[in-house]
């Protein structure tokens, strides 16, 4: 599926300006046609990129069909959210751009590329909103997930260690420890101390 939709975006960006043509009514349908097979219960990758090439060739060709275009903006959407929800911000960002080029007044494209830009750098007021004992999915949910590469873990006799790492808005590295899964330590920068942690027990 992930393949599905980066193929398609990709497709998109590379649209061009040109005028529907007069008849699109036919070329319309066929591209319906393939969106059944797609979302059948039994539908194959190969179902999924027929109806991807389909309608992504389809806007291309008539970037002015308002229909295509609402439909084009949703799928880009989604897979912009799954960028960022893989850590994957810059990427994000750049699909959020590409909707808003075509279309300014997309909301969920604007607040998509506002959390996204505000997820590539944590600042401070965010590190010391940490608790300790946070899960994992509490503390991505305040600073977001860690961009690919910038975790780490490590096994020892009596705990799992896991290192989450974060680009921070003075240009450092941030980083956040969990033990078995729980947080017990955020670090502003490697120069300095930990940030303070409270007991979530004791809010």
């Amino acid at each position: 599926m992930r393949r599905f939709l980066f193929l398609l975006v990709l497709l998109a960006v590379a649209c061009g300006a040109r005028d529907s043509g007069p008849d699109t009514a036919g070329e319309w349908r066929a591209v319906l046609g393939r969106k059944r097979a797609a979302v059948a219960p039994n539908a194959t990758a190969r179902d999924k990129q027929l109806y991807a090439d389909a309608l992504a060739g389809f806007v291309e060709r008539n970037p002015s069909h308002s229909r295509a275009r609402e439909v084009y903006q949703r799928i880009q959407i989604d897979f912009a959210r799954e960028l960022a929800s893989l850590g994957r911000y810059q990427d994000a960002i750049r699909v959020y751009r590409a909707v808003l080029a075509h279309d300014p007044r997309n909301d969920d494209a604007a607040h998509g590329l506002t959390d996204a830009v505000e997820r590539l750098a944590v600042t401070h007021a965010k590190l010391v909103q940490l608790e300790r004992g946070m899960s994992q999915h509490d503390v991505a949910r305040l600073l977001g997930k860690p961009i690919p590469g910038w975790t780490e873990t490590k096994e020892r006799p009596d705990a799992t260690i896991e290192c989450w790492y974060y680009r921070t808005a003075g240009g450092g590295v941030a980083g956040v420890y969990f033990r078995d899964g729980a947080l017990f330590a955020a670090e502003e920068n490697s120069h300095e101390k930990l940030v303070p942690l409270t007991l979530a027990s004791a809010r």
